[in-house]
């Protein structure tokens, strides 16, 4: 697979997967103008985490980005002040970022390889916990009468695909970075439900199958 076209980036202390929801508030001008163009041009962003540095631009700050990250699409928008926007995102594909490099505006562009959407895998019997604690957890946010805005993923609720299950339970779960991005770099949406299954019976969250 060929790279695709330079792509802007915006780096986060945070790990996103795809289908995740990212609420943010932009403030700098060079995010400002970028959200801007993507909304006028319908293009995506892409979300990397930070594994040096803060996300605000600091001079002479070293910044490592990492080498696995999503691409995210704006899903709705508020222009709160004409200086303050919040912005609600939602991730698309996975993309390995090849290079990076800042421009004068202190905005990362990278070449990336965007990877291919996880395939469809019907969740096995023995891994069905991880999807029934799920699916308990939904109910009870139901229950508290949350707004879809405020909850955590939207709907539809793909409770019996492996990585869909997974990937709420990787945003879901106090993993460290690493462990975080080990599970976002993985293709195979089984196994990164096992993983995580491992993670929920360990932290007795669910019993074993």
């Amino acid at each position: 697979m060929m790279p695709d076209a330079a792509t802007p980036l915006f780096p986060l202390t945070t790990v996103l997967y795809p289908q995740g929801i990212l609420n943010l508030q932009i403030f700098e001008v060079r995010y400002l103008d970028l959200m801007k163009k993507c909304l006028r041009d319908g293009t995506p962003f892409g979300v990397v985490s930070l594994l040096d540095g803060t996300e605000v631009r600091r001079p002479e700050e070293k910044v490592q980005l990492a080498k696995i990250g999503t691409l995210v699409k704006i899903d709705q928008h508020d222009f709160v002040t004409p200086t303050l926007m919040e912005i609600s995102t939602i991730g698309t594909l996975r993309f390995k970022l090849q290079s990076a490099t800042q421009e004068k505006n202190g905005l990362w562009v990278g070449e990336i390889q965007t990877l291919p959407a996880d395939p469809v895998i019907e969740i096995p019997d023995h891994l069905q916990g991880a999807a029934n604690a799920l699916a308990e957890l939904i109910e009870s946010i139901d229950d508290k009468g949350i707004s879809e805005q405020q909850r955590p993923f939207r709907k539809p609720y793909r409770l019996m695909d492996c990585g869909w299950v997974a990937n709420r339970w990787c945003e879901l779960l106090p993993l460290d970075k690493p462990t975080k991005l080990q599970l976002l770099a993985l293709d195979n949406p089984l196994l990164r439900l096992e993983l995580i299954d491992d993670t929920l019976q360990a932290q007795g969250l669910i019993g074993p199958q």
